[in-house]
């Protein structure tokens, strides 16, 4: 599974300085973060709907779909900023071992 998450990284890296007419990510990417970011929050709001839709019909299509386009646009943004799956991977693989109440309680210290 991670290995199509780096090669998502590695496309996304490569359309970052493509030509904006010739790579929807590239397009992103000359729009700016603003830009990126809506793009972020539309998915979002897509993909809380789906779920309340999935839980009506049972049906999980949409869902999936709308969350592959809420990851690839989150995987955008990373690229954007000059980062990539990999560090939001080492941040899960940090927080395996420690309890979800304990890892949440040492964000709000900080």
């Amino acid at each position: 599974m991670n290995d199509i998450l780096s090669q998502l990284d590695t496309i996304l890296a490569a359309r970052k300085s493509a030509a904006a007419d010739s790579s929807y990510v590239a397009s992103l990417h000359l729009k700016g973060l603003n830009k990126i970011l809506e793009k972020v929050g539309e998915e979002c709001t897509e993909t809380i709907i789906a779920a309340k839709d999935a839980a009506q019909s049972g049906d999980n299509t949409d869902l999936i779909a709308e969350t592959a386009d809420l990851w690839f646009h989150s995987l955008v943004m990373l690229s954007h900023l000059g980062e990539n799956a990999d560090s939001v991977l080492a941040e899960l693989a940090r927080r395996f071992e420690i309890s979800g109440l304990d890892e949440k309680a040492s964000r709000k210290n900080t």
